[in-house]
């Protein structure tokens, strides 16, 4: 059912059928409806998905897809007795509203102490699982039926929704292969396939899905030949219309009574129930909140300039390939793709290939360009340590979203990447404070080809430039006073936010400096010698504080065996909550005014000890 854009406000829930609770707050009072009542439900969800997400921004087009079969699911299945998992989790927003949570979705979603856009036991019992990166659920599913079979609970269901997208992941296969393997365990694994990730779905898998999409009959009989999974030992059931509810419901009951591994093939429609979305479902898979129509336009993002950047020197470097998992367009390779199809290659959501196959392109004389957010580089940190690094390979790594990203969550928050790639051999990593100091330093990463390079920069909108006093060997310093009585090393976009606090901090008569490292690991030679000359070291950086720019040259410093005190800012060593970037920013201490306040605070402690050893 089709709600249009125009009347979404005037839509409230169950507000035109008597026979519909104002909110269905439980999958009981769910199970209570008859059939025929399902489809006026689905409008009315549909209607709070849009009112929500279009207001306060979110994944849109997934939830919108999942509607019926998300009711589907909590009518045949009994949860949280059995185990309802999804993968991903940003496709929850349905399964959120029928678990109680309703009314919190339309107040909170996403904002500050509200509901996570994603999966959250502290919210719920339904939610077994926090998972926002692709292709865990079937591990997980795997594991929690060897639980159930070894404590006698041969009862309770375990169901896995997988998109067809987060079936390009190794994870996934990997899964496969052991679910599969043991008949006596039985596990429901329901395909939700759209065709898409983010983007169309990609590779042999994407071709095998579109030939049982169009080569069978709609319905829940497989004839031969066997499918995919087939030869990995499920049951196959499908394709099924994901919008029918009687289909749905027929499949689902029919895989539950099965007792061993299944896969019920769902096709569902990205965006269903509201023509932009479907129109544009790769735009429309995630929106950002509403502006007033009053706003001022909004300043170019880190990605924008990037993405720029990259196409301009793939027109100078033939050998300049890009390499995306399944998200060309949020990391900022589709103008490249669009310039250069032949040398963009999207590996579905497959980090841990993505780097791998870097490696190889990189021994074959090219240089490949990974583009990935921060958080998903984690999933591939073997293969930057032993298939690049190890070689020595000059593969470039651009970190989208590094440090905080705001509303999306702990799985999203790039709060680890230095920390990470401190401890990979021979990897530069370098961090820009401004959209110049980006064209320059994605120049000199690609430029290099003695190993591996990395350029992290935030989820936000680039800032003015911040031009530099001096360059000296590849260090700018943004400040400078003829006193030397506290050094601010400003990673990346908080050098501006050290600036800031330099001015402060000259009110009280202290001689500050502010340099921009550039290249923030490997700790240089240079940086060494900078801040011999200081009293007091500080470091603003948007990383986790336990490792990172702080802690690699404090331990360089110690090695030289001077005993200049580093005063590390960072993020808490925790996962960090969803909220506003800015907020948490704050919170952490790291604007102009925080970190002047910690500075302070620190030398007064040093001049403490100095003066009274005691």
């Amino acid at each position: 059912m089709t709600i249009p854009a125009s009347s979404i406000a005037e839509t409230t829930w169950g507000k035109s059928d008597p026979a519909i609770p104002p909110v269905v707050d439980s999958p009981e009072q769910l199970r209570l409806l008859p059939i025929d009542r399902l489809p006026r439900l689905a409008a009315a969800i549909r209607a709070v998905l849009l009112e929500t997400v279009l207001r306060v921004g979110g994944h849109l087009g997934p939830n919108l897809g999942v509607v019926e079969l998300t009711i589907a699911l909590h009518r045949v299945f009994d949860s949280p007795r059995d185990i309802l998992l999804f993968d991903t989790g940003h496709q929850t927003y349905v399964h959120k509203i029928l678990t109680g949570r309703g009314r919190s979705f339309a107040r909170g979603l996403r904002q500050p102490g509200g509901l996570s856009g994603y999966p959250n036991r502290g919210e719920s019992p339904h939610d077994v699982i926090e998972n926002s990166h692709a292709s865990t659920a079937l591990g997980y599913a795997d594991g929690i039926a060897k639980a159930c079979a070894l404590q006698g609970e041969h009862d309770r269901a375990v169901v896995a929704v997988v998109g067809d997208g987060a079936f390009t992941g190794g994870m996934a296969f990997e899964a496969l292969n052991n679910i599969g393997a043991a008949p006596q365990r039985p596990v429901v694994v329901v395909l939700n396939d759209n065709g898409h990730s983010y983007s169309p779905t990609a590779g042999a898998l994407a071709a095998h899905l579109h030939r049982l999409r169009t080569d069978r009959p709609t319905g829940v009989t497989a004839p031969a030949p066997p499918t995919v999974f087939e030869l990995l030992g499920f049951d196959y059931l499908g394709p099924v219309n994901g919008h029918d509810f009687t289909a749905l419901e027929a499949a689902l009951r029919r895989a539950h009574a099965l007792r061993r591994p299944v896969v019920v093939h769902v096709l569902t429609v990205k965006g269903q129930g509201y023509p932009p979305a479907c129109a544009d479902p790769e735009r429309m898979h995630t929106t950002g909140a509403r502006r007033s129509s009053d706003a001022t336009p909004t300043p170019r993002a880190w990605t924008e300039v990037f993405a720029d950047a990259l196409v301009d020197i793939g027109c100078r470097r033939t050998d300049v390939v890009a390499i995306t998992a399944a998200m060309p367009g949020p990391t900022g390779l589709a103008r490249f793709a669009q310039r250069f199809p032949q040398r963009c290659f999207d590996v579905g959501i497959a980090e841990q290939h993505a780097v791998a196959s870097a490696a190889g392109l990189a021994t074959a004389g090219m240089h490949p360009v990974v583009a990935v957010y921060s958080t998903f580089l984690n999933r591939a940190f073997d293969q930057v340590l032993l298939d690049v690094a190890l070689h020595r390979l000059p593969v470039t790594f651009v970190l989208d979203r590094a440090g905080v990203t705001g509303p999306d969550g702990p799985s999203h928050h790039g709060t680890w990447d230095l920390t990470l790639l401190a401890a990979v051999p021979g990897l530069r990593v370098a961090a820009p404070r401004d959209a110049t100091r980006l064209r320059e330093l994605l120049d000199e990463a690609v430029a290099d080809g003695s190993g591996p390079t990395a350029v992290r920069f935030p989820k936000a909108s680039v800032g003015p430039d911040i031009a530099a006093l001096q360059r000296l060997q590849g260090i700018d310093v943004l400040y400078r006073d003829r006193c030397r009585d506290v050094l601010l090393v400003g990673v990346g976009p908080l050098a501006g936010e050290c600036v800031q606090a330099a001015q402060r901090l000259g009110e009280h008569d202290l001689g500050v400096t502010v340099i921009d490292p550039r290249w923030v690991l490997p700790v240089s030679d240079l940086l060494i010698g900078a801040c011999l000359r200081y009293r007091l070291i500080v470091v603003a950086e948007d990383n986790t504080v336990a490792g990172g720019v702080a802690t690699a040259l404090q331990r360089a410093l110690t090695d030289t065996g001077a005993r200049i005190p580093v005063r590390g800012l960072g993020l808490a060593h925790r996962f960090l909550a969803h909220g506003n970037r800015a907020a948490i920013l704050a919170e952490a201490g790291l604007t102009g005014p925080g970190i002047a306040e910690s500075a302070l605070s620190a030398y007064h402690e040093l001049v403490h000890e100095q003066e009274d050893p005691s």
